[in-house]
């Protein structure tokens, strides 16, 4: 579960339960446009997940999956669909509280008439109390919010609270991938790893935290990151 130096007491009433701290900003950006919405609303239900307080991954996504990966932060899920579609045999849940995002992920399935992905929209961290435990082989979590200013590092999703659960939810042998272009929270992000008694980084080589796996893509957040001459690393974590 998440722990409480994770939660924020700010403006609890006596006996109200905390809040987790988001570990993302806004949660809309342009106005959706009528298409947008019409996308939302007819295409959504399709792919939607909700935050059960126990998840039946076979009912869920309709076959049994020969494993079970999540995307965290999937922004216009771009990543999440190119995963989908070259493992078709795989469970893939996305979560993304951007609902621009969201609608930008949707679009991408449908029109590749992919059917083994959920989304939710909303912290990913709803949905921990829901999946058992070693129950994910692939966990993924590109560009998340640096929150640059000293005052905000306690919303940064790479800390020990969320660690502490990513290695309960993976199995031994699984992986953890992070990717960011923020040179802070890059070091942040070694560090709090480092730390983790769970987790062994797998680089071998500058190239393997320089260049993208091979089963991977440029998502629109590093591509705009390299325009503007940041390079985004890749780090690659097993859960021992």
């Amino acid at each position: 579960m998440i722990d409480e130096a994770d939660r924020d007491g700010n403006d609890k009433a006596p006996g109200e339960p905390r809040r987790l701290v988001h570990s993302y900003g806004r949660r809309h950006g342009r106005k959706l446009k009528p298409s947008q919405k019409g996308l939302i609303d007819r295409a959504l239900p399709a792919y939607e997940i909700r935050a059960d307080s126990k998840l039946d991954i076979p009912a869920l996504f309709g076959f049994v999956p020969r494993a079970l990966w999540f995307e965290i932060g999937f922004g216009g899920g771009e990543h999440l669909a190119h995963q989908a579609a070259n493992n078709p045999d795989v469970a893939l849940i996305g979560a993304e509280p951007f609902v621009n995002g969201v609608v930008a992920a949707v679009r991408h399935l449908e029109q590749r008439n992919l059917t083994n992905v959920r989304v939710y929209q909303g912290d990913a961290r709803d949905l921990f109390a829901g999946l058992p435990d070693a129950s994910l082989e692939k966990m993924f979590v590109l560009h998340p919010d640096p929150w640059p200013k000293q005052r905000h590092h306690k919303r940064r999703l790479i800390a020990p609270p969320f660690l502490d659960e990513a290695a309960r939810l993976l199995k031994p042998g699984a992986e953890l991938r992070l990717a960011t272009d923020d040179e802070p929270y890059l070091l942040w992000m070694l560090v709090a790893m480092k730390a983790h008694p769970a987790f062994a980084w797998t680089a071998r080589t500058a190239d393997d935290w320089r260049l993208y796996p091979q089963d991977a893509i440029e998502t629109r957040y590093a591509a705009k990151a390299r325009l503007q001459g940041r390079k985004a690393t890749i780090l690659r974590y097993v859960r021992l």
